[in-house]
């Protein structure tokens, strides 16, 4: 059966969403006044006029949801599932992170205990099974705080159990701040599945009811003592034996607070605080699927009907743990406004500014259709040099074109392209050049009074005054780039004086060269016969 309900459902859920594509969602835009409610118009409009940097937040849809889905409870009695609760809420966002919502829930929780309990016989709702004879004194307080009943006679003795269930019907009612954790996108405009989470705090009501007696007024006691307990696996045949021998009419009160809780007819009243997770799935702009899973918690162990733990010594022992209970849905969720964006968790408000600085909507231009003062073809509102002089070219600022920045406008300058080492330049635009360094750097003039060198008779090596000779030649002709020497000797005719003298030049032009850095083609040799002169003498000379 319940398989058939969800089967219908989820088939409703498809039908509606192929048919909400079509239709087209919340009107206007943060650009349409339409959007805008009256009490933030005036922001908006300095927006407009450019006095003001933000636009007014619009006006954004209401949403309007059902939901159904599992209803459980978490307390001492195990759980049945699958139960079904279903709820309906209207929300409304405040921003586009922070939303609130108003719900309704209506659950139903069952649950069946497959471990065999029996210390019963303070539970209200179980004491019918009390055989005669046996009862219980009262509450006490255990020496470590604990509080417990203790039993006339020590039901363990007996062999009666029992095996807890239950059946609650629950009613909250909630408000809830809601926070959307992913619609501000830095690289997209909106996503179509949104993911949330939120907390709140209402009020529960809760009536609680457990299966103690069959269809005739009978209790259970035979059959529960019947069951086989032997054995940790025997969970699910226990619990299929038991639900194939009882009826299923909760017919008998579990116990309750009584009189020391808050009521309204039959249901306890207890303060409430939840917390819940979703992700919403957007079918169109006025339809979305939202998957959900909330928890409620309230300060009271009895929405099961069971708060006493077994002891040892036949005592009961109450727990100081609480109940609470789950709701996982699937829901349908429907905007209601007509001159109203979607709701704000599905818009991105970084859409706005991504927009604004690819379209520049903002930028502020005249009304009179670019007016051009100056005639330069540069509308005044953008135009940096309002009062161009008539017939002089422009760039695309309105200011004066000057292609060799000499400060003279290209209409004014008669030499256009002035080169910066003639700049500045006069009236006219024009520069004075330096002169060419060809004709302002005056020639160094060759040194030419170098010393004659002086050889023995057949020496052939250079001694030290001459090599400091001819390191003073050196350092002449380093100071001149330009100046070249001759190597002269003065043989005398033989073959021999003619060799030697050879030897003699070839030598101090080598020294010149490899000791003194000088490059070999700035010397030339000689070797003349010269009547009269000294053989053993060598001269330098300018070439």
């Amino acid at each position: 059966m319940i398989t058939k309900k969800y089967s219908l459902l989820i088939g409703i859920l498809l039908l509606i969403s192929s048919v909400s594509f079509g239709q087209v969602g919340g009107a206007g835009s943060v650009y349409d006044s339409s959007v805008i409610p009256s009490k933030r118009m005036p922001q908006q409009t300095e927006f407009w006029n450019s006095t003001y940097n933000f636009p007014a937040k619009p006006r954004n849809m209401w949403e309007v949801g059902i939901s159904a889905g599992n209803f459980s409870v978490s307390g001492d009695v195990t759980a049945k599932l699958p139960t079904l609760g279903f709820e309906a809420h209207v929300r409304k966002a405040f921003g586009y992170i922070f939303s609130l919502r108003l719900q309704y829930l209506n659950g139903t929780g069952k649950g069946m205990g497959y471990s065999s309990s029996s210390n019963y016989y303070h539970n209200p709702a179980w004491n019918t099974n009390l055989p005669a004879g046996k009862g219980y004194y009262g509450l006490f307080r255990m020496p470590n705080g604990q509080m417990v009943y203790h039993n006339g006679i020590n039901s363990r003795a007996t062999g009666d159990v029992v095996y807890y269930n239950y059946k609650t019907k629950v009613h909250d009612l909630g408000l809830q701040g809601i926070f959307t954790l992913n619609n501000v996108r830095f690289h997209k405009a909106k996503t179509g599945i949104v993911v949330y989470g939120g907390v709140g705090a209402g009020v529960s009501l809760f009536h609680t009811m457990v299966n103690a007696l069959d269809a005739s007024g009978n209790n259970y006691a035979s059959l529960f003592n019947s069951i086989n307990t032997s054995g940790y696996k025997n969970r699910k045949e226990i619990l299929k034996q038991l639900r194939s021998k009882m009826d299923k009419t909760y017919e008998t009160e579990a116990e309750n607070q009584g009189d020391r809780r808050p009521k309204m007819g039959k249901y306890t009243l207890k303060p409430s605080g939840t917390v819940l997770v979703g992700v919403g799935i957007k079918l169109s702009k006025r339809i979305n699927l939202a998957i959900e899973d909330r928890w409620t918690f309230i300060k009271d162990d009895l929405l099961d009907g069971q708060r006493w733990q077994e002891h040892p010594d036949g005592d009961a022992v109450l727990t100081r743990d609480f109940d609470s209970y789950n709701y996982g849905s699937i829901g349908l969720n429907i905007n209601l406004g007509g001159k109203s964006v979607e709701p704000l968790w599905w818009l991105n408000p970084l859409d706005y500014a991504y927009d604004e600085l690819k379209n520049h909507r903002n930028v502020v231009i005249p009304k009179s259709n670019c007016p051009d003062a100056d005639g330069d073809g540069v509308c005044d509102h953008l135009d940096r040099e309002p009062n161009t002089p008539a017939g002089c070219p422009v760039d695309t600022h309105g200011v004066t074109r000057d292609t060799d920045g000499d400060g003279v406008p290209d209409c004014k300058d008669k030499q256009l392209i002035t080169p910066t080492e003639c700049q500045p330049v006069d009236a006219d635009g024009v520069g004075k050049c330096p002169d060419p360094e060809c004709c302002t750097k005056k020639p160094v003039a060759c040194p030419c009074d170098y010393p004659s060198l002086s050889f023995g008779n057949t020496a052939e090596e250079l001694t030290a005054d001459n090599k400091m000779m001819l390191s003073t030649v050196a350092s002449k002709m380093k100071t001149s780039a330009d100046c070249k020497i001759i190597i002269n000797g003065h043989p005398e005719t033989s073959k021999k004086s003619q060799a030697l003298c050879q030897k003699r030049v070839e030598l101090i032009k080598r020294y010149l060269t490899e000791k003194e850095g000088i490059s070999s083609d700035r010397i030339s040799t000689n070797c003349d016969i010269t009547p009269g002169a000294d053989k053993d003498t060598i001269d330098v000379k300018c070439n």
